[in-house]
């Protein structure tokens, strides 16, 4: 059976911005491969003579980044499909709460996430390297609300410059 592929490669650069985008994948397979219900095959007992002949068809498959994908037989025409949208990881990013939020406003914990915790408490907490939440937040440094987006930026670069000449 053989099989051709055509890949799509598209990027884009926006320098005033500071963006860009790349996007890479498989747009087009064809393949040669038998075709069902089209085939013959005679002998001849006689004079030991056999004649076997199978049909071919090209299949045709075209993906796309908008998740549609068309397949068919080449010169029959294609059937296109909308594939069901599917996140690349199994859970949402994770967004911090808001600070200072209480108990009632902040959202239920995903079903996925209640499912993992369920089955840490099933195991029992046997994990070997386990830290208690307490210990990893006493080695973060602490939080420092901002009143005015450009204060945290400038305090940033002056701890940063201070830092460079400490060497």
């Amino acid at each position: 059976m053989a099989t051709s592929e055509l890949s799509c490669e598209v990027s884009e650069e926006n320098c005033e911005r500071r963006e860009a985008f790349w996007a890479e994948w498989k747009d087009l397979t064809l393949s040669t491969r038998p075709e069902e219900g089209c085939s013959l095959h005679e002998e001849d007992t006689q004079r030991h003579e056999t004649y076997h002949q199978q049909g071919q068809c090209q299949a045709l498959v075209q993906r796309s980044p908008w998740l549609v994908m068309r397949m068919g037989i080449l010169g029959r025409g294609l059937q296109e499909y909308q594939l069901p949208y599917q996140r690349v990881l199994p859970l949402p990013i994770f967004t911090p709460a808001k600070m200072g939020a209480t108990k009632e406003e902040r959202e239920d914990t995903p079903i996925q996430l209640q499912e993992l915790l369920a089955l840490e408490t099933a195991l029992g907490g046997q994990c070997v390297d386990r830290q208690e939440v307490a210990e990893i937040t006493k080695q973060l440094p602490p939080v420092v609300p901002v009143s005015k987006p450009g204060a945290l930026r400038r305090s940033l670069s002056r701890s940063m410059s201070q830092e460079a000449q400490r060497g």
